[in-house]
């Protein structure tokens, strides 16, 4: 998936690897200022890119959602530096300290800058990281990981459903353990979909996907059946 987004959006794909160094690759992640998700966004970057972050979403822990926005914010970073290092560097410590660091001192290579420690420690460790991650990655044997195990992809589908389904009610008329659901949405705060939207797109897996379309026309016809009562 994050690899056909960053092709679609002409990005390097050893940008990839931002998210290994920012999160382990976890919708989960929570950093000590309160960045979220696989790709670490603060709230106020989130919103600028189009993630939702209320009392009920956080699309930052969407995995799909938040590697569109992520590969935006790279994009742009790009444009602004004309340099994918100094575009890491940025999407690390911020682009305005970057843009900062290059106006002060006529500087326009992130090497220079990290050999003269113009920008965080965690910054100037941070793009070799990414290039190392990248190169391990490309090739695993020749850096001793030959009996790497890789976990198959999720093989899930979005399907269109009503606002205020409860996920572990939807799992069980699925027949699927409700964790695997809510593993499958992690950007639901709740458990359950935003009740005020008319409809969410929810994320099941592939081989439910007729049962959770019926299952939604159920929930819609037993929605309108209720308005008309009252």
């Amino acid at each position: 998936m994050m690899r056909r987004i960053f092709a679609e959006r002409g990005l390097p794909e050893g940008l990839i690897y931002v998210a290994l160094v920012e999160s382990g690759f976890s919708p989960y992640a929570r950093s000590p200022k309160d960045a979220v998700g696989i790709w670490q966004f603060i709230e106020g970057t989130a919103r600028r890119y189009g993630l939702k972050v209320n009392g009920r979403v956080d699309e930052r822990q969407d995995p799909e959602k938040s590697t569109r926005a992520a590969a935006r914010y790279l994009h742009d970073l790009y444009q602004q530096f004309g340099c994918w290092y100094l575009a890491a560097a940025g999407y690390n410590a911020g682009e305005k300290r970057v843009e900062g660091v290059m106006n002060r001192h006529d500087i326009q290579d992130f090497w220079v800058m990290a050999q003269k420690k113009l920008l965080p420690e965690e910054t100037c460790n941070y793009v070799p990281q990414i290039i190392a991650a990248a190169l391990i990655a490309k090739d695993p044997e020749k850096y001793g990981m030959a009996q790497v195990r890789y976990q198959a992809p999720r093989a899930g589908e979005r399907v269109k459903v009503p606002g205020g389904v409860n996920l572990a009610a939807f799992a069980e008329s699925l027949e699927m353990p409700e964790k695997e659901l809510v593993e499958l949405n992690p950007e639901l705060k709740a458990g359950v979909t935003p009740p005020d939207q008319q409809e969410y797109l929810l994320t099941v897996p592939a081989k439910k996907v007729r049962q959770a379309k019926r299952l939604a026309r159920i929930y819609v016809s037993e929605n309108k059946n209720a308005d008309k009562k009252q």
